[in-house]
């Protein structure tokens, strides 16, 4: 553990784990606020691709300072072994934990106060030409408060470092990830709303849109972007909702709204206000 990092914070218990590290709840010596401490063991990289990822992260998150729903850097620790990223705490249970937990879907109403804030997030990060490019549940996290806080930026790119604005390589997750991004090619911010798009309709269908027994078949699908509202599973979803769903997840990426956009469009504005079925 890094000798700065002890003179400055207490840590506490683990609060999960992933590939390269653990997050640990932690409090500051000074002020008593709590805090996460994500712990990376710079060991356990063996590649180019996650060094860059690691190293991404919190120079995004300084850009990226200032919004409440994005989660905020607060400290950075760093050593032979281990980088220590000091960042808001979020103990709630983050959106794969709620949606697992529920077994179904969620009414419009509800949909739309987690949405919205989701959809905050990524315009803040689009207006300063940063896409996350992984956005799904898990990295959708919560406060004690309840506030929306989008978190992992270690996928995230620039996306205007060439005058076309485009970004390339195959980065996210097999549900949630754009069909451009899997084909290869360039391709914009907007698979960041195809991603918030898979989220809403999680969300109020209670099953992902486009599905597979394995991550080949997922890919088959998405690739497809056949997308459908089963009579069962959407009879009581607005028509409104369903208009949003189809603009968010259009195969055609030139088609597909942009952020801003659904920001604006009727379903949002309204709060999801569910006025006629259909």
């Amino acid at each position: 553990m890094s000798e700065s990092l002890e003179n400055d914070y207490k840590l506490c218990e683990e609060l999960g784990r992933g590939q390269f590290g653990i997050i640990y709840r932690c409090f500051s010596l000074t002020s008593g606020e709590a805090f996460a401490c994500k712990s990376i063991d710079k060991r356990l990289l063996s590649d180019s691709t996650d060094r860059e990822c690691i190293n991404k992260e919190p120079k995004v998150l300084r850009v990226l300072a200032g919004n409440a729903h994005v989660i905020q850097i607060h400290r950075l620790y760093e050593d032979e072994n281990w980088i220590h990223m000091v960042v808001d705490l979020c103990d709630g249970p983050d959106l794969y934990d709620r949606i697992s937990k529920r077994g179904g879907a969620f009414s419009e109403s509800e949909a739309v106060s987690i949405f919205t804030q989701l959809i905050e997030a990524i315009s803040y990060c689009h207006r300063l030409g940063i896409a996350h490019r992984d956005i799904k549940p898990d990295n959708v996290l919560f406060d004690s408060t309840g506030k929306l806080k989008l978190a992992d930026f270690g996928s995230a790119e620039w996306f205007g470092m060439n005058e076309r604005g485009t970004m390339t390589g195959v980065v996210g997750t097999p549900y949630y990830v754009a069909p451009e991004v899997l084909l290869g090619r360039e391709y914009n911010e907007k698979v960041d709303v195809w991603s918030a798009g898979v989220i809403l309709y999680i969300l109020l269908g209670g099953v992902p849109p486009f599905y597979g027994e394995t991550s080949v078949e997922t890919f088959e699908a998405v690739l497809r972007g056949n997308l459908r509202f089963p009579a069962r599973i959407f009879r009581s979803v607005s028509p409104e909702a369903k208009d949003l769903l189809r603009k968010m997840l259009c195969k055609d990426a030139s088609r597909r709204f942009s952020v801003e956009q659904v920001s604006r469009h009727p379903w949002v504005i309204n709060g999801g206000a569910n006025r006629s079925s259909g």
